[in-house]
């Protein structure tokens, strides 16, 4: 039987959600089970061969498998990952922990920074120094290097981070000591700054650099064993995985860079926001998806997402810019904008409630699973509004407990001194405005007007808050495309294979040496071509984008231009001042005249072709009645409303409703509310409109 189908997995805090599409488009299954803990490759094993025997898939007609995973992210907020060194320049070995003069409350006197992943006695000096235009200023002192790799030997340390001053300017003395280091530590990790991020800012590249090596190994087990355990089901199509700048790479380069990693799920999500937005014509997204465990969105530009080098992971306070590890890796830029279904609710250090950001994950999870969770959950209080069918959540594979869910609000509703469905509705509705006002501010920032997007809902809670979160934005309109509960896995087959390197040349544009540019970028394109190669991407079919960072001198931060990738001239250069000028002028709405531009980071970022996937969606029988009526509560003081109740897969093409009314399928549920009107429409979505 020849290779037809491709298959999604995706693994979250709380679900792992599975997805195989045949390539054309005419079927596609799900498989929805609990992520498994200290191991989430078992769950995943479980529920592939759960759904291959189900749908009798026979192995060999998998064409390729596409994997993302909270591994990465979980690892660093958790601190469980290898024991870590970091060989610094001489006297700079503290930079991760001065950090920088920033703040990220002014007005908090007991602030925590977030601790390094490195610990000062575990941080060595190495002499050697390389000044900012790559002179070598300090030769580096091999045999002073060789002592101190003596002395990670005996302190039994599992991975290294280098980091050198202006290493990615010139990377000599950092390929040396990876050459010294791997033959005196054999069998250590090993991340050097010129490979993992080789960008100016020296906190943030050491911070990304010490990240890198902090979750190699765990990383590295992690792949060869889920590619073991594929080859031992008799899967033999090749693995790919999702990267947080929105391709998938080989599993060879995920060892090498797992950072790149770390927002590999929420990723899914954003794709998936596009995809079906474009779909149904609409440019401007907000692609909103709501797990077990966060909430995260994406803000589509002319309909592309925005990808960032610079972010932060493992927050010592969550919703807090600065307070967290910075990281400068490609991502798409993601807005964590709140809590996920298993979030605990409870009341803060002045008495009052707040939702987050500890979560019931899978185990034990939200009081009604009946898993030994007895904590208030965001799914606790959606049940007992009436949202959930507690007979038919996840497709039925997991009974709610309504008295459980009781049970755990009683305490909470009675410290407040509230009826307890009052206290559940306060959750839900203080979610959704959270939720709200993070992304207004975040739309605000870069000067977006929200009230014309279309929100795109995924993940198994999006569906059930995309009313509630839309109305406080002002958004009139909401596609929930097929299968929104396994959104993010979908997202990932829409993906293509692709690979970026972004290297530091920080000059004017009227000083910009071209021979010298030219054969940089050319050494970054012959890179980012053998690692999706290697991929199975035919040289044909590969293609080369440049972004460049750019800035008016004197500035901190730059603006992303893109740019064709080419044998750069001097009327190349012309034309990246205007490329500049229309970018700034987009996010700030006025130039600065007669400053001169700097360009500081270039970006290659190697793709192949965009798959071409289509979902056909559940098909319609025709059966547009409700299956039930049950009350639901729709705010804080009236009584329930009986709301029609519809199975999602019953309605066919062209179906109308007015809210209030719930749509269940398998993997979420659908909650439109008063003063909202339903549709089935193009490629078997929902849309839902208000007004």
């Amino acid at each position: 039987m020849p290779s037809a189908i491709i298959l999604a997995v995706d693994i979250g805090g709380t679900f792992t959600d599975i997805v195989a599409l045949d390539k054309g488009g005419e079927r596609i299954v799900v498989e929805k089970l609990l992520t498994s803990y200290p191991d989430p490759s078992v769950a995943v094993m479980q529920g592939l061969r759960r759904l291959l025997e189900r749908e009798q898939l026979p192995p060999e007609s998998l064409a390729y498998v596409v994997h993302g995973t909270t591994l990465i992210s979980n690892t660093l907020i958790e601190r469980t990952g290898a024991k870590t060194a970091l060989l610094a320049t001489a006297g700079f070995r503290d930079a991760i922990e001065i950090g920088n003069e920033g703040r990220y409350d002014m007005y908090d006197l007991a602030l925590q920074k977030p601790q390094p992943l490195v610990p000062r006695h575990l941080r060595f000096d190495v002499p050697e120094r390389m000044l900012a235009d790559g002179r070598v200023y300090k030769p580096l002192d091999e045999a002073a290097l060789r002592a101190t790799c003596q002395q990670l030997r005996e302190l039994a340390i599992e991975a290294v981070g280098i980091c050198f001053l202006h290493a990615y300017t010139n990377p000599a003395h950092e390929l040396r000591a990876l050459q010294i280091t791997r033959e005196a530590l054999p069998g250590v990790a090993l991340s050097a700054s010129h490979q993992v991020a080789p960008g100016m800012r020296e906190y943030p590249r050491a911070s990304t650099t010490i990240a890198n090596a902090y979750v190699q190994p765990i990383a590295a087990r992690y792949l060869t064993r889920l590619q073991r355990d594929l080859q031992a089901a008799d899967i033999a199509a090749p693995l790919n995985i999702m990267l947080s700048s929105g391709g998938t790479t080989t599993v060879a380069a995920a060892r090498d860079f797992p950072i790149r990693l770390v927002e590999s799920g929420p990723a899914g999500g954003a794709l998936a926001g596009v995809y079906w937005g474009r779909l149904l014509g609409q440019r401007d997204v907000l692609a909103f998806d709501m797990g077990g465990t966060t909430a995260k969105a994406a803000l589509t530009r002319q309909g592309e997402l925005a990808i960032s080098n610079q972010s932060e992971v493992a927050h010592v306070h969550r919703f807090k810019r600065g307070s967290g590890l910075p990281m400068m890796v490609p991502m798409i830029e993601l807005i964590e904008i709140g809590a996920g279904g298993g979030s605990i609710a409870r009341l803060n250090a002045l008495g009052l409630p707040t939702v987050g950001p500890q979560s019931a994950g899978s185990s034990p999870g939200p009081a009604a699973y009946q898993l030994g969770g007895q904590q208030p959950t965001v799914t606790d209080a959606d049940l007992l509004l009436g949202y959930l069918n507690p007979a038919y959540f996840a497709g039925g594979a997991i009974r709610l407990d309504a008295d459980a869910a009781r049970s755990a609000f009683t305490s909470l509703a009675a410290a407040l001194d509230l009826p307890l469905e009052r206290m559940a509705w306060g959750v839900h509705k203080m979610v959704n405005e959270t939720m709200a006002a993070a992304a207004r501010v975040h739309a605000a920032e870069r000067g977006l007007e929200l009230r014309r997007y279309c929100m795109v809902a995924t993940g198994g809670a999006g569906p059930v808050h995309a009313c509630g979160v839309a109305e406080g934005l002002g958004i009139k309109r909401i596609i929930i495309p097929p299968l929104a509960g396994v959104g993010s896995a979908f997202g990932f087959l829409t993906a293509p294979i692709a690979f970026d390197f972004t290297r530091s040349y920080v000059r004017r544009l009227r000083d910009i040496d071209l021979d010298e540019l030219n054969a940089m970028l050319r050494g970054l394109e012959r890179d980012g071509r053998q690692i999706v190669r290697a991929a199975g991407v035919s040289a044909a079919d590969i293609h080369a984008q440049l972004h460049i960072d750019m800035r008016y001198i004197g500035q901190g931060y730059e603006v992303r231009v893109p740019f064709s990738m080419a044998t750069l001239t001097r009327a190349h250069i012309q034309r990246m001042q205007a490329a500049f000028e229309d970018e700034y002028r987009a996010f700030y709405g006025q130039l600065a005249e007669d400053v001169p531009i700097e360009a500081v980071n270039w970006r290659v970022l190697i793709s192949g072709p965009q798959p071409q996937v289509t979902s056909p969606g559940p098909p319609g029988r025709g059966q547009d009645e409700p299956v039930a009526l049950r009350p639901v509560r729709f705010s804080a003081d009236a009584a329930p409303l009986p709301t029609p109740v519809y199975r999602r897969e019953r309605l066919a093409a062209g179906w109308k409703a007015r809210g209030p009314l719930i749509i269940e399928e398998a993997a979420s549920t659908t909650v439109a509310l008063p003063g909202w009107s339903a549709q089935v429409a193009e490629g078997a979505c929902l849309l839902l409109s208000r007004g």
